[in-house]
């Protein structure tokens, strides 16, 4: 991020430096002389502003990087990253990578990442930015939301047919629809459409006998390596402080609870209010697995999981939710320290799992033990963590739109 910003600042530079030249060519004329210079002038004023100024969505890098980029629009208009290299030489990239927006958001917040990511892997890796739900479609409520997403990532793998590895990147929001798509997709297999003669696809039947074994582990046919979130309100944000905008104030925190619709029923998951019929909260029915939906076994079906998190000013998803961590057991302030190669990391943890306890029990549940519940079920596999701080930056304070986008992300994929 840094380093492009110094690229942005030569180029400016540059620029500033071929329209004063151009300067001695201007006519004589007073009256024009003046207007042009008082244009130069505003134009250099917002050059310099953009340098600083934080950006928003598209996240822009340089204009033109080592390694092309082309975006491959479908006849949906859904697009995916990949490097020229493999469409010159007709090369077939076998890792399929699905990034997620948060509420509110939409493909567009994660171009930036996915040309880092093509630009880091050129010959390895498509970069698929989700389209399905952005916008207003974020207030349709988790469950809904996951479906779209199952749905879209099959479409996308019928349509690349060496695909062999999927990873998942959800940003917020988008890293709750993630987890509940890949319970949709574990163990399901498609034959792809560039198989069928007729265009259209099929699932196995019970008529394969391998066919147990052959999709054990699996995300849509596919070998699941990496699971990523950052900025995701894991735990939900009903808990105490789990947004920090409301400064730990209960009675702003119930307020928020209470006007939980205005979301949608995403607001109603978020702040566990959906108990409709005597239900566990979504949230709650997640951390383990169901007879329709494998939650748990699909997460664990990962090689690793990593959770990104703002440590400081991220005002709308507390450390606590999105480290999946208790708040007794978050890092000392004073001992964080930055990463020499990644500056606005400062805390990395190894993957670690709690010892093995009895599954929660999400029927006889009560509002206070839900946050612990969720935080046994969740740790009952392996999680690396990652916090983050842009204190000295000035985009700190916009700091969970920016870890999105930053290059933190490319750590340890």
């Amino acid at each position: 991020m840094e380093l492009e910003r110094s690229v942005e600042l030569v180029d400016n530079n540059k620029r500033s430096e071929m329209d004063s030249s151009k300067v001695k060519y201007w006519p004589e004329d007073n009256n024009n002389n003046n207007i042009n210079k008082n244009k130069i002038q505003r134009r250099r004023r917002r050059r310099r502003r953009s340098v600083f100024l934080p950006k928003f969505g598209c996240f822009k890098s340089n204009d033109h990087p080592p390694t092309t980029m082309l975006e491959k629009p479908d006849v949906d208009g859904i697009s995916e990253m990949e490097s020229a290299f493999n469409i010159a030489r007709d090369g077939a990239p076998t890792h399929l990578v699905i990034t997620v927006n948060g509420i509110i958001g939409s493909a567009q917040n994660w171009r930036f990442a996915a040309k880092q990511f093509v630009k880091n892997y050129p010959q390895d890796v498509i970069v698929h930015c989700s389209e399905c739900n952005s916008s207003l479609l974020t207030f349709d409520g988790v469950d809904v939301m996951g479906n779209r997403l199952a749905e879209e990532v099959i479409s996308v793998i019928k349509r690349h047919s060496d695909l062999r590895k999927i990873s998942f990147i959800g940003h917020s929001l988008g890293g709750l629809v993630a987890r509940y798509a890949i319970a949709k997709l574990y163990r399901k297999e498609l034959t792809r459409d560039v198989c069928q003669q007729d265009g259209e696809s099929r699932v196995d039947g019970p008529g394969d006998q391998c066919l147990e074994e052959k999709l054990k582990g699996k995300i849509a046919g596919l070998e699941p390596v990496n699971f990523i979130t950052s900025a995701t309100p894991h735990l939900g944000s009903r808990g105490h402080k789990q947004v920090p905008a409301f400064c730990g104030f209960y009675t702003l925190e119930k307020a928020a609870f209470q006007a939980s619709w205005c979301l949608g029923r995403t607001g109603k998951h978020l702040f566990l209010a959906d108990t409709d019929n005597g239900k566990p909260p979504l949230l709650l029915q997640m951390v383990n697995d169901s007879e329709d939906l494998p939650f748990m076994s699909a997460l664990q079906s990962f090689k690793r999981r990593v959770a990104y998190a703002n440590a400081r000013f991220d005002h709308l998803v507390g450390w606590s939710t999105s480290s999946l961590r208790r708040r007794n057991e978050l890092p000392k302030r004073q001992h964080l320290a930055r990463n020499d190669k990644y500056p606005h990391i400062v805390n990395v943890e190894a993957a670690t799992q709690e010892e093995a306890s009895p599954e929660a029990e999400v029927n006889g549940y009560q509002s206070d033990d839900i946050e612990e519940m969720m935080i046994r079920g969740l740790t009952k596999v392996s999680w690396e963590r990652v916090d983050v701080s842009f204190s000295g930056s000035k985009q700190k304070y916009l700091a969970h739109s920016t870890i999105q986008a930053s290059k933190n992300l490319l750590y340890q994929f």
